[in-house]
């Protein structure tokens, strides 16, 4: 074995992939630059280091997630048992509070409060729906191959977290699908099941919208006639809350079919975003117009998370936002390659499971960013402003360290990880997807 090779098998072992860290590493720097870059409109409200400070915390609790996690084997017993279920517990009680009485942000319930701090289910639920899918997959393999029950489960636990999380925005749900089959793949499920799996999820999916568009009608008629009904110093305020879900959703879809032509039609309440998303694209060019020089970020709303990509391209240019798009893409890929050398495969479903989760909701944004999905707000992960979304992707990245590590730390004298040894029995199933021989890391 070569020193790098040697070098590269011991930081693993003692602190989890260094290339997973390199990214994250990356990530955090971007972010606190981007961020802030970013902020024009809060740092005209706050003050010049508030929104800094503000940032640094979430990405300081973040951190010390990961210092935490990663020194914590995936199958601790005390995690599987009791916090990991506890999670799930709460995220579905906080997904069902939030749905009818959570506070409004951009016209829709999508968040509350706790200790002053405001928390976003709909991102706990893509953690929760990775967790529930690595033990429900895990523990229905059979022969290399899931059951037919574990994969009827696996949809339903998808299509359930996708359905609590529509009302955030219909990407959350088309992210936990994304995933869930992703993880089928991994966890060897067979051609023609995942085809069933994927028109079941058309189906529900086509069932679900025309229920919400219904309810959403209903709500807004409701909504206009509370605003009709009350005191007039009361029904600005009203008004400024309730939004016609249904006639935003269909501008917004009306809005991505003619983007081309968006340029030709004056700018709106309702279409802001696109257009100043694409003038700040259109600004940055190829190499982009410098770290701080952002024209747009004092225009486009949300700059400083839902469309934070936008000002990296304008920032940076295509060739930064190409580079962005990279990092997630090469997490993705590495991931993979740790899942396949994995003898187990309850470890390679977590760790694919959260490098997907990471990966897709950074393509979403990036897509809803440059007009090929309809706008719908996704954050950009660990770069975007916002605590909740920071904390969750810091606790993916402290998963996929603390498997990384604890495969490479942990081999007895056979070269098999005594980690799978510690598996409760019905979660020890070999991997289908293992390729490596079991007695090479790298």
């Amino acid at each position: 074995m070569s020193d790098k090779a040697k070098l590269y098998n011991e930081i693993t072992r003692k602190y989890g992939d260094p290339w997973i860290w390199g990214i994250y590493i990356t990530l955090v720097i971007l972010s606190i630059i981007e961020s802030y870059s970013a902020s024009s409109r809060e740092i005209s409200q706050m003050g010049i280091y508030e929104p800094l400070i503000k940032q640094l915390v979430f990405l300081g609790l973040g951190a010390s997630l990961i210092a935490v996690l990663h020194r914590i084997n995936y199958n601790n017993k005390m995690v599987m048992f009791v916090l990991i279920p506890m999670l799930w517990l709460f995220t579905v009680v906080a997904l069902g509070y939030v749905m009818v009485a959570g506070d409004f942000i951009n016209g829709a319930r999508r968040s509350f409060r706790i200790l002053g701090q405001s928390v976003q289910p709909a991102e706990l639920a893509k953690l929760s729906a990775v967790t529930m899918l690595a033990y429900i997959l895990a523990r229905t393999q059979r022969k290399k191959d899931v059951s037919n029950w574990g994969i009827a489960m696996s949809a339903i636990v998808a299509a359930i977290f996708g359905a609590l999380t529509f009302v955030s925005g219909a990407t959350n749900a088309i992210i936990i699908m994304a995933i869930s089959a992703t993880m089928m793949v991994v966890g060897g499920t067979r051609t023609k099941k995942l085809i069933i799996v994927f028109v079941a999820y058309v189906a529900v999916f086509g069932c679900y919208r025309l229920i919400n568009n219904a309810n959403d009608e209903r709500e807004a008629n409701l909504a206009q006639t509370r605003i009709e009904q009350a005191a007039p110093a009361d029904s600005a305020k009203m008004a400024a809350r309730e939004v016609d879900r249904t006639n935003m959703r269909k501008g917004r879809i009306e809005n991505w079919r003619k983007h081309d032509s968006l340029l030709y039609f004056p700018i709106t309440a309702y279409n802001q975003q696109e257009m100043f998303s694409m003038m700040a694209q259109a600004h940055g060019g190829v190499v982009g117009v410098g770290i701080g020089n952002s024209r747009e970020c004092s225009r486009l709303p949300l700059a400083f998370s839902d469309y934070i990509y936008s000002i990296i391209l304008e920032e940076m240019g295509i060739v930064g936002g190409i580079f962005v798009m990279v990092l997630y893409l090469w997490l993705l890929a590495r991931a993979a390659m740790i899942a396949r050398r994995c003898h187990r495969v309850l470890p390679a479903l977590l760790i694919i499971g959260m490098a997907s989760m990471i990966t897709f909701q950074a393509l979403c944004h990036m897509a809803i960013n440059t007009g090929v999905f309809p706008v719908s707000g996704q954050p950009l992960p660990l770069v975007s402003k916002g605590g909740t979304s920071i904390i969750v992707t810091s606790i993916a990245f402290g998963v996929m360290f603390s498997v990384s590590r604890t495969i490479a730390n942990s081999k007895d004298k056979q070269n098999k990880p005594k980690a799978d040894e510690e598996l409760p029995a019905g979660l020890d199933a070999e991997n289908p997807t293992e390729v490596l021989p079991k007695n090479e890391w790298k």
